[in-house]
This record gives structure tokens, C-alpha cells and sequence, in this order.
């Protein structure tokens, strides 16, 4: 190959360098700065005035603009969100109190809708669904046995109230039709309320819907007359929802002129709310169960109490959620959840955590930091010191420190435990007893009835036979032994559920074996 002489090189480099000075050039000449200032969002929307004008394809301004929606709303704060139509009415629907659709609830056994309860009243019933009955096509859509999602079964159920749809059930060796009429189903946020023995009740909330104090006020009047003195209020696992319910919730335990909570923010000037003294349970005794998945409303009233020295907090520590948030709704269906302010309880405290690069990751935190396990463990801002009305001393750091600690209970988790857990074997062979047995469970209205009537099942030996059979599962007599304490009461519970007493029968069955219930039980 003929070389290139060290001048032809240099020339041609001058000439590169030439095109490359002359490009840049004019480029430059081009150039125009526009003025930049953030105050009022100018360089967002110049930079979008540009890509309609001058983008080199086709543009979808929605898409566009959802996604610039989505990444704005992120550089705020984890909970200012926005939603699109079908997720912002769900959100909604979900608080609303109510929804439309063909009122039944179930679960999926054995990739099969099975009804566990039909709402009296509801179109279901109207119609004459039991419980029971296998669903197996929604209209024309086979939705049994094929592997069909659970919230795709709900969507295609749910549907406009005066709109109308088949289900085909299945009912013993039977395939029926019915041709229901969608109308307006309650949504209740109390799962159960029951007499946890001579003096103390049990109520279990699961959220704060339009409907929670009026829920839970029925409840307690119940509760009061079978001679209620103390109350376990569980809101384990309750997220929150409406703020004024948890303002009239705090309200029935408080005297009048305590303070329930303030909320404060750059637009927002502090705003204080007290009780008003007119609560029906102000003379009760009172157990709050909290975990870490209890949010926001929940920790609003659960702070309150323990600020107020009106209730004992047990558990453990609460999700740190402490944000006011309201809706921007838009024509399109869509909405925004925007934070507004932040919550505080009485003492000063701000229930919301600190914002992290990982604060999606904070529960798997507090496992790998022993949290779950050890009280010591629990992070304590001890900086943020602060103190009830009666002068205890509690802390801040984001969400509500329990009074009486519980950790997560792992001794009962043997391996076939979690071996029939991983099958859902429990909840199928519960459908399966309820099969063998619907004659006598269906019409069960007491709980003494229903002990009796498990007590004659011999559920052991069944359930180990069904795991064995159906799932290839086994265990030795010892297994079964460390096994026995915990998961019959499950299973009891499970099966419980198909009577008429519902999920009272299911959390009432759980009490025994449920620690945090144990130790509220036990605490004065």
C-alpha cells in the first residue's frame, strides 16, 4: 500500500479542521437563547412550544403530555401522583362507599370465581345467585378454569347500575344462567365487629371510606349493649382515605377541645382540629393495632390517642404517611393527587417519613435492619423528642411508634406450612369442605353452632389427606404436630367463612393465634 507523505497529511488535516471550524460557525450564527425562568414554568413550556413547531415526526400531545405530567409530579414527593381515567375512578370508588356492579364477593380456589358471600338485598340475591356457586362465563367470556385475572373478572362484573349481565354459575352437577341487572353495592369498611370475650369487642377496620364513622358507630352501639368496656380497634393493614373520618372516628373516643391533629404548608397556614366531646365511646378502654402497613388517616388517629394518652398503641411501627392530598379532577376522567400540606399530631410530631432515594424500599429496610423483630431496632429520631398531654415522652422520625411493641411471629412457619401457603392449599380445601358441607354450614348463624359443627368435621385428618392427594404435599406426624396450632384455627376460619357469619367467624377464629389480638387482650 503507497504511503502517505507526512505534508499530504498535514493538508488534509488543515481541510478537516476547516469543515469541522465552518460547520460549528454556522451553527453559531444560528443560535438563539431564549430566556429562561423557572418561576413560571417558562423553560417547560418553551421546550414544548418547540416540539409541536419544529419536531421532525408527528407528535401525540397526550402521550406527550402525560409523560411530562408523570416526570414532574416525581421530582415532588412520592405521593403527589397523577392517574389516568380508569385508575382515578377506581382510586375514587374504592372511598366512595359504594360502586356499581352485581353485589357478591369471592375468591379463586382452584382457578375458579367461587361466591363466599351475596350481598342481602343486591342484585345478586334479587336474582338468585348463592353461596357457593362457581362462576364460569361473565356474558359470553368463559372466565373459569383458564387461567383468567382476578381484577379482569371484577371489571367485567362491575359495570353501570341499570345495565345488565349473564353469569353462568356452576351449582353442584348443575350449569345455570342468570341475567342480572347492575344496580348500586354498599362497600363496607368495617370487615368485623364481635365480642372478643364478656367485656372486650373487636372491630376491624379497613379503611376510611364515606362510610367509617357511620360503620363503625353502628358497630360500637352493638358492642355497647352485648357490654363492651374495652375495644380492640384494629387498623392493621388499613391505608387511610378520607381525612374528616378520621376526624369524626378520633372524635367518639376524645373529651371535648383535644386536639386531633394539624396540618400545615407553604400555602396552607396551620389549621387545628379538636373534638368536640359528643363521642359515645369516651368511657371505653381502648387498644389500637397498628403495623406497617397502617397509613396515613390511620396514623392520624392513632396519634391522636396516643398523644392524648386516650388509647394504648401496639404493634409495630406504622408506614409513615403523613400528607394532605387533593384532587385535581380533569374533563378527560384523569386526576391528580397533589400534596398540599403535611399532618401533625397534637404534640407536634410529623407523622410523614423522610423522603430517600429507596422510600419505596423502606418495609424491606426495616426487615433487613431487624425492625420487624427486635424493638431496639425500630428507628428513633431521638432528636425529635416530644410529649403526650399526660408528659410520656415519644418520639419523631416519621409514623406512630407502638407503646407495646409485637414483632412479626416466624416460629410457626415449619415447611410444610409454607409449602401448603405457596399452593393456596388451605383456601381450596376450605371451598372443597364447604362442597361436602353446605347443607350445615350455609344456614349457621352462631358462633357456638359453628365450633360444634367444625368440631364433627375432623379437619386434620382431611386436610392432610386433600394436601396429600391434590397437591402432593406430606408431612410426618411431628410436622403436623409444630404445624396443628397455627394452621388449624386457619383453616377453621376459612371454612367458618362460608357461614352466614362471614368474615366475623373468619377473624374471630384467628384470635387465638393472633399475637398482636393476644397481647391487647392481656393488656390492661
Amino acid at each position: 500500500m503507497k504511503k502517505f507523505s507526512p505534508v499530504l497529511i498535514a493538508l488534509l488535516g488543515i481541510i478537516v479542521g476547516a469543515l469541522a471550524v465552518t460547520t460549528y460557525n454556522t451553527y453559531r450564527q444560528k443560535k438563539h437563547y431564549y430566556n429562561v425562568q423557572y418561576g413560571d414554568w417558562r423553560k417547560l413550556n418553551l421546550i414544548l412550544d418547540q416540539v409541536d413547531k419544529n419536531y421532525v415526526d408527528t407528535v401525540n400531545n397526550e402521550e406527550v403530555t402525560e409523560a411530562a405530567i408523570v416526570a414532574a409530579l416525581a421530582a415532588l414527593d412520592p405521593h403527589s401522583v397523577y392517574m389516568p381515567p380508569v385508575e382515578f375512578s377506581e382510586a375514587e370508588t374504592d372511598l366512595a362507599g359504594n360502586f356499581d356492579g352485581i353485589g357478591i364477593q369471592f375468591n379463586v380456589p382452584n382457578d375458579t370465581a367461587t361466591v363466599i358471600e351475596v350481598i342481602p338485598g343486591g342484585p345478586s340475591e334479587k336474582a338468585g345467585l348463592l353461596q357457593g356457586d362457581r362462576i364460569l362465563k361473565v356474558d359470553d367470556k368463559v372466565i373459569a378454569g383458564v387461567g383468567f385475572p382476578q381484577d379482569s373478572m371484577v371489571r367485567r362484573m362491575k359495570g353501570p347500575a341499570g345495565s345488565k349481565v349473564k353469569i353462568t354459575v356452576g351449582r353442584g352437577k348443575e350449569t345455570i344462567p342468570f341475567d342480572i341487572t347492575r344496580g348500586k353495592i354498599p362497600v363496607h369498611c368495617v370487615d368485623a365487629a364481635f365480642m372478643a370475650n364478656d367485656t372486650t369487642g373487636y372491630i376491624k377496620l379497613s379503611k376510611f371510606s364515606k362510610t367509617t364513622f357511620s360503620e363503625v358507630n353502628a358497630a360500637a352501639v352493638k358492642l355497647l349493649a352485648q357490654g363492651m368496656k374495652k375495644l380492640i380497634l384494629d387498623l392493621r393493614d388499613n391505608s387511610g382515605g378520607y381525612f374528616d373520618q378520621a376526624l369524626l372516628l378520633s372524635d367518639m373516643f376524645l373529651e371535648k377541645g383535644d386536639e386531633i391533629v394539624y396540618m400545615q404548608g407553604l400555602h396552607r397556614k396551620k389549621d387545628e382540629y379538636k373534638a368536640d366531646g359528643k363521642g359515645i365511646l369516651k368511657n371505653v378502654s381502648l387498644m389500637v393495632l397498628i403495623n406497617e402497613s397502617t397509613a396515613s388517616s390511620s396514623e392520624i388517629f392513632a396519634g391522636a390517642m396516643q398523644d392524648n394518652d386516650r388509647g394504648t398503641i401496639i404493634g409495630r411501627r406504622s408506614f409513615g404517611k403523613g400528607l394532605v392530598q387533593e384532587p385535581l379532577y380533569f374533563s378527560d376522567g384523569s386526576g391528580v393527587r397533589l400534596t398540599v400540606a403535611r399532618f401533625y399530631t397534637p404534640s407536634g410530631r410529623c407523622i410523614q417519613k423522610p423522603y430517600s432515594d429507596d422510600y419505596r424500599y423502606d418495609i424491606y429496610k426495616r426487615y433487613s435492619a431487624g425492625e420487624m423483630y427486635d424493638a431496639d431496632s425500630i428507628k428513633v429520631d431521638t432528636s425529635a423528642v416530644y410529649k403526650t398531654v399526660g408528659g410520656r415522652t415519644v418520639y419523631g422520625g416519621g409514623g406512630i411508634i407502638p407503646d407495646i411493641f409485637v414483632p412479626v411471629d416466624t416460629t410457626r412457619a415449619t415447611n410444610y406450612y409454607i409449602a401448603c401457603n405457596k399452593k393456596a392449599t388451605q383456601m381450596r380445601f376450605s371451598s372443597a369442605m364447604f362442597d361436602k358441607y353446605k347443607g350445615t354450614i350455609s344456614g349457621i348463624e352462631n358462633f357456638d353452632e359453628l365450633n360444634r359443627a367444625l368440631d364433627k368435621m375432623d379437619i386434620p385428618a382431611k386436610f392432610r389427606e386433600y394436601a396429600s392427594r391434590v397437591d402432593g404435599i406430606t408431612c410426618s406426624a411431628q410436622e403436623w404436630k409444630e404445624s396443628e396450632e397455627y394452621m388449624l384455627p386457619q383453616l377453621r376460619a376459612l371454612i367458618g367463612r362460608y357461614s352466614r357469619l362471614g368474615d366475623n367467624a373468619f377473624y374471630k377464629m384467628y384470635l387465638g393465634v393472633d399475637t398482636t389480638i393476644k397481647k391487647a387482650i392481656e393488656s390492661d
